[in-house]
């Protein structure tokens, strides 16, 4: 690409908050293998990824216990206890956004996130830091959600920004791809520290 970028998008979950439905369903399951198997094939990342393309919980829990009756209460938690899913900032990575917001890089964000659950985090004051992005598309409200094209173009299009001047950063393979395809820089989160070696490469940081 012929410029740096001077625009950070983040995704939010594995990045800047840790949520993990292990946090919650440890406390639950004897054997790990019976957890996983659980998460797996109850409530599943295909059917998690319902809820942040804004299906109801209410919808999606009640079909779920009709088909597996057997795990009633332990799905009902997925909603009902889902704050206990949530681990709290990823305090490195906050670092880092909050280093660059300093400098006065404009923040943007873009999370698979349920429309129902996120006002949970967003109005939490440990999670203070979401104020620093100036604005956060939430795949729940804006039913379109990674890794397809139409949130990132919404997200563009509302800034309004090219994808030549945004870095987009995130966990998932597959969504920085999708940056990646639509011309993004794109940075594939594994950590704060290599996070924070590849923004000094693009000039974003010192």
């Amino acid at each position: 690409m012929a410029r740096d970028p001077h625009i950070v998008v983040f995704d939010l979950g594995g990045v800047l908050i840790d949520w993990n439905p292990r946090h919650l369903y440890r406390q639950h399951f004897a054997e790990e293998e019976a957890m996983e198997r659980f998460l797996a094939e109850v409530v599943s990342p295909a059917w998690n990824h319902r809820l942040d393309e804004g299906r109801t919980f209410g919808e999606a829990v009640a079909e779920l216990i009709e088909t597996h009756p057997e795990h009633a209460y332990l799905i009902r938690m997925y909603f009902d206890r889902w704050l206990e899913m949530i681990g709290g900032p990823i305090q490195p990575t906050v670092d880092v956004l909050e280093r660059l917001h300093a400098r006065g890089t404009p923040l943007w964000a873009i999370t698979n996130w349920s429309g129902e659950t996120f006002p949970l985090v967003r109005d939490d004051p440990d999670y203070a830091f979401l104020g620093l992005f100036r604005d956060i598309y939430v795949s729940g409200d804006l039913r379109l959600a990674k890794p397809g094209e139409a949130i990132f173009r919404h997200a563009l299009e509302s800034m309004p920004a090219t994808a030549e001047a945004c870095l987009f950063i995130d966990d998932s393979a597959a969504n920085v791809a999708t940056a990646r395809r639509l011309g993004m820089h794109a940075h594939r989160f594994t950590d704060a520290a290599t996070l924070e070696v590849d923004l000094q490469r693009l000039g974003l940081l010192p």
